[in-house]
């Protein structure tokens, strides 16, 4: 009984991790796209991406929230609790790891340095968000409290 509850929760934390990833590689992507578009610098471009990181991760996990007939304002709470320290190590993984790979920081769309960066950033950012959202749910917190509103 306890390995197939491990297995569960493993399979929750990697399901929560890759929700996570997607909300704030989009987001990320999004931000840098709109900071290039106007030619913004990196001062307001990676500000930017990463409020849109978590703009977007919360979204994903509002929508079967709001779906289940959740108000808007109860949603807001409920993915704020649980995605906030998710969103908090994907975003700040992924960062450091652009930010110490040269040259990175100031890759355009179109140069191949952004997106192996950040692409590989976002993949080592998800061993330490997956160990953080296992930690959440086994405490009854983080994905574990949106899990309830997923089969509505």
């Amino acid at each position: 009984m306890h390995a197939h509850a491990e297995q569960g929760l493993n399979s929750a934390a990697l399901s929560a991790t890759t929700h996570c990833l997607i909300g704030c590689a989009v987001g990320e992507i999004v931000g840098m796209a709109i900071a290039t578009a106007f030619g913004w610098s990196n001062y307001i471009q990676i500000p930017l991406a990463i409020a849109l990181a978590f703009v977007f991760g919360y979204a994903l996990t509002m929508r079967p929230v709001l779906r289940a007939g959740v108000p808007f304002a109860r949603a807001s709470r409920i993915a704020l609790a649980s995605d906030t320290v998710s969103i908090a190590v994907m975003e700040i993984v992924d960062n450091l790891f652009v930010l110490v790979v040269p040259g990175a920081i100031d890759a355009g769309l179109g140069d191949a340095k952004f997106w192996w960066s950040i692409l590989l950033g976002f993949a080592i950012a998800f061993i330490p968000a997956v160990w953080v959202n296992r930690w959440l749910i086994a405490r009854g917190k983080g994905h574990a409290v949106v899990h309830q509103y997923h089969h509505q």
